[in-house]
């Protein structure tokens, strides 16, 4: 095992707050939608909070999905740093099916389900993807980004599924999915990873720059979505 100092730093991002419903509770395509004003605000937050700690990324990767790469331009525009943004779609959020097709007494656990304690593989969310689908993608995306060298501190800007992928598997060091690990829009988390497969240390998880105490709401963002979609029914 590499000497504790040897260690490198990855910082986990989830993407900035994007509106998935529009005031009657019809859903907008989720791989289109933008950051909000409030997703602007905290991308930019967590961009001051790096800039503040004089943190530099040797290299900066998103999913692709605009949230994800607008979140990141903002980071780097509050730090000055001029990266080039690299596109790993293996990072996409986890999918969900047609909402039109659940029915109503199945639409809460199709929401939040995939989101509750320790999550079975086979749990899909909104009819869609299954949580042992999810980790098909990450976890050889992981093993693949572990093994370039050319990095010591990186910054990923994902997605809330697939940080709660990453980080289960970083705290247990194995194939499980930890359902109920928050990731406010905009938080960061630190993780620092050795040669080892098994060498994983949480520094920190869903630090939000913006709200660190987190006291304006306890529900989750899947809870939201929820209510904001019933509204439609």
């Amino acid at each position: 095992m590499l000497p504790t100092s040897q260690r490198r730093r990855v910082f986990l991002m989830r993407h900035g707050s994007v509106t998935y419903f529009d005031a009657s509770g019809k859903p907008f395509l989720p791989e289109t939608v933008p950051l909000n004003e409030q997703g602007c605000a905290q991308a930019s937050a967590a961009g001051h909070a790096f800039a503040t700690e004089g943190i530099y990324f040797d290299r900066v990767i998103v999913s692709g999905l605009p949230r994800t790469v607008e979140t990141a331009k903002r980071v780097l525009a509050a730090t000055g740093q001029g990266i080039d943004i690299e596109i790993w779609p293996e990072f996409e959020e986890i999918r969900g099916g047609r909402l039109s097709t659940i029915a109503d007494a199945d639409l809460k656990d199709a929401f939040t389900g995939a989101f509750e304690g320790m999550v079975g593989e086979e749990k899909r969310f909104l009819g869609g993807e299954s949580v042992g689908e999810l980790m098909d993608r990450i976890h050889p995306a992981v093993t693949r980004l572990r093994g370039q060298d050319d990095w010591d501190t990186l910054l990923l800007v994902l997605h809330g599924g697939v940080n709660c992928a990453i980080l289960s598997l970083a705290l247990t060091g194995q194939r499980m999915f930890l359902g109920g690990l928050s990731q406010t829009a905009g938080c960061i988390n630190a993780l620092d990873v050795g040669e080892a497969e098994t060498d994983w240390v949480v520094r920190f998880v869903n630090y939000s720059p913006p709200s660190p105490l987190q006291t304006s709401t306890r529900s989750t963002t899947m809870e939201q979505l929820y209510e904001q979609y019933r509204l439609s029914r």
